[in-house]
């Protein structure tokens, strides 16, 4: 049996040694261990399929296989599937005509390389990249326009983090996730690390929130409004912190990276910040309202609009491979109360990690109108539905 890759290694960041990649160190040496495990990959079979867990009341189906990498998710008004695949660099629609409850019909509509983020307002379909925001108009079979337009050509250089995100709020305006470019360094430009605000009448934008490594999955609340969002934590702080974060994401808010992580805990590998200390300046940040284990890695995060289930999210976790005893590898379901708070969360797809093995990582979600769940398995390009 093919092995994983899986390396540990123990190490002190001397000062003199990391001076000109992180400006003024600590006074004291750092200890950091570094653990490299990606767990074997199985490729996807039915009884593999057939071997994944729900959540009670729910049934799992794969519905599209052979995808490639497919990314995220977002479902049009008839009923189709459109799915951004960054690696092709095209954007496919999937379309169920036989009402069977599984996608025959594939069509690409769009073609942009490095595609990740995508949504739809007023007849259009938007389309993000890396650096770039394009707008296309939805014709009434779904398919998109050839011609599209440019709104945004000049979004921060991608870096380690160039998979941006971003949806319409309740407001009107456009929000773009901005991931930071590297690990844990301080971003030297303004727009990293942050969430953006579009002003969609003028196209200009401005930091809406800041201190947030890498928020891929966010949306609203739908009854309270608020802005949710889940961030992905630092590497090589150890298999047990920093966690991974649920935010509410506030205008104006500094979630404290790369100094800080979770309810304010200080990255002690970090040099102060100037003018002041990391201890004053997390004091200062706004707190995670929920943690999840480390390296993890959360992609996609939706709530639930109507159903059983109105208020609460899934996200989904992507998996790890920087931790000795892997975790994430599936879907979990966050539940909100009446008054839009988080009040605990539970498995809501889960069975792609066996041992140190996995046959899936789950990447993107979208609720249809009727309640079905979509998940993206950009590991061996399938599609799942699950149903009630």
């Amino acid at each position: 049996m093919k092995q994983p890759l899986h390396f540990i290694a123990t190490f002190f960041l001397i000062p003199a040694l990391v001076l000109a990649q992180k400006g003024i160190p600590r006074p004291e040496d750092t200890k950091k261990t570094v653990v490299t495990n990606f767990p074997t990959h199985i490729e996807y079979t039915p009884a593999l399929a057939a071997s994944l867990k729900t959540a009670p009341g729910w049934t799992v189906t794969p519905v599209a296989t052979g995808l490639g990498k497919p990314r995220m998710l977002y479902v049009g008004k008839n009923g189709q599937l459109y799915v951004t695949r960054r690696d092709a660099g095209d954007v496919l629609m999937l379309t169920d005509k036989d009402k069977d409850g599984k996608f025959e019909d594939m069509v690409r509509v769009a073609d942009f390389p490095g595609v990740h983020g995508i949504t739809s307002k007023d007849d259009y379909m938007y389309l993000c990249n890396s650096n770039k925001v394009l707008r296309y108009t939805l014709n009434p079979d779904g398919k998109l326009g050839k011609a599209a337009d440019t709104l945004i050509k000049d979004l921060p250089s991608g870096g380690q983090h160039p998979n941006r995100t971003m949806d319409f709020g309740p407001d009107g305006k456009l929000y773009i996730s901005v991931g930071s470019v590297c690990n844990d360094c301080k971003e030297s430009d303004k727009e990293t690390a942050t969430m953006l605000q579009v002003d969609p009448t003028t196209w200009k934008r401005k930091v809406f929130a800041s201190g947030l490594r890498n928020t891929i999955g966010f949306d609203w609340h739908p009854q309270s409004k608020e802005m949710w969002g889940v961030d992905n934590g630092g590497d090589f702080r150890g298999d047990e912190w920093p966690p991974e974060e649920l935010n509410r994401i506030v205008m104006d808010g500094n979630y404290g990276f790369p100094f800080a992580y979770g309810k304010r805990e200080v990255d002690q590998t970090r040099e102060d910040p100037a003018g002041t200390t990391k201890e004053l300046l997390a004091k200062t940040t706004v707190p995670s309202i929920m943690e999840f284990p480390a390296h993890s890695a959360p992609i996609a995060f939706t709530f639930f609009e109507n159903g059983p289930n109105k208020g609460s999210a899934l996200v989904c976790w992507h998996g790890s491979w920087n931790r000795e005893t892997p975790t994430g590898f599936k879907v979990e379901l966050i539940k909100f109360d009446k008054s839009g708070q988080p009040t605990g969360s539970e498995d809501f797809l889960w069975g792609f990690l066996k041992g140190n093995e996995r046959f899936g990582r789950p990447a993107g979600v979208a609720i249809a109108t009727d309640g079905t769940v979509y998940i993206s398995d950009d590991a061996n390009g399938v599609i799942y539905s699950l149903k009630q």
